[in-house]
């Protein structure tokens, strides 16, 4: 018996395409793919939403390449603020429920680390504009922060909580892919030693939607890896993990990496003082799920 219809946008991406993939027995999932509806347009989402029966709506759809955002703020705006903004608009007057997907990026790396009570402090567009999303909620419908998604569908062992039957191919790399494909192609990087992420496992981020789409509030939840690493320890990890040559990864500077780049936070270390539900691993505990 299904529970709830979840009207969903970015169901195709990284993280969207894996929760419809291991929950669709529990949830009713309603895709609000690009090519039905364009959730920038205010009257489309009018119509799509008035169209649709559901129950909640998880917005993780979003504008996300960091660097681009610069020079691209007015597309950035458009999909992270106005679409969210057409959202909520619809929800609210249909009396339905929200969770608007976020980022870490929110914070600007100072004085880690930060849980759901620290205060945003955008240091590039990208961060202002997902903090702009979160503005336009007005504290009635409920915020999730995640960071560093990582986690194929294809795995030596499925989740111990889960059972996604068939699996498929992500459509996405991840980070954790992205540095393999370096690697097994004999291609150097030099990855970061002064600055921290805090990598999550996509399972884990399935899991814990799942207990707040049934306990719903208006709140913000951070829902993190266990532990932040800095990228360098990352990608040696992820050498080790996969068997690669790890001298392929080269040590440098935050300062030296930032060059020609957009701002962003170096200290992204963030943690969770709300997530008494479930139990998120580390990412050494994650990387051993993955093939």
């Amino acid at each position: 018996m299904k529970y709830m219809n979840i009207a969903i946008t970015g169901a195709n991406g990284l993280v969207g395409s894996r929760i419809v993939e291991l929950l669709r027995d529990e949830f009713t999932f309603i895709p609000l793919n690009h090519s039905e509806v364009d959730i920038t347009d205010q009257k489309q989402v009018h119509k799509k939403l008035n169209d649709i029966d559901f129950d909640l709506l998880l917005h993780m759809a979003a504008y996300t390449n960091v660097d681009k955002a610069e020079e691209e703020k007015i597309i950035a705006h458009k999909l992270n603020v106005d679409a969210t903004k057409y959202l909520f608009n619809e929800v609210h007057t249909l009396n339905k429920k929200m969770i608007y997907v976020s980022t870490d990026f929110v914070f600007d790396g100072k004085n880690p680390p930060f849980d759901e009570n620290s205060k945003p402090n955008p240091v590039g567009y990208y961060g202002q504009s997902k903090y702009d999303g979160e503005l336009v909620l007005e504290k009635k419908a409920m915020v999730v922060r995640i960071t560093y998604p990582y986690g194929n569908t294809k795995s030596k062992k499925c989740h111990p909580e889960l059972d996604s039957g068939s699996r498929k191919k992500l459509v996405k790399q991840d980070f954790v892919q992205k540095i393999r494909s370096y690697l097994a192609n004999d291609k150097s990087l030099s990855m970061v030693t002064d600055s921290l992420m805090t990598p999550t496992y996509i399972d884990d981020i399935t899991l814990a939607l799942k207990y707040l789409m049934n306990n719903f509030s208006p709140e913000i939840f951070h829902i993190i890896g266990s532990k932040s690493y800095s990228p360098f320890e990352a990608g040696k990890m992820i050498a080790e993990h996969y068997q690669l040559p790890e001298w392929l990864i080269q040590p440098t500077t935050f300062e030296e990496y930032s060059k020609g780049k957009s701002p962003r936070p170096q200290f992204a270390e963030t943690k969770s003082i709300k997530n008494t539900f479930y139990e998120m691993r580390s990412f050494g505990e994650g990387l051993q799920y993955l093939t």
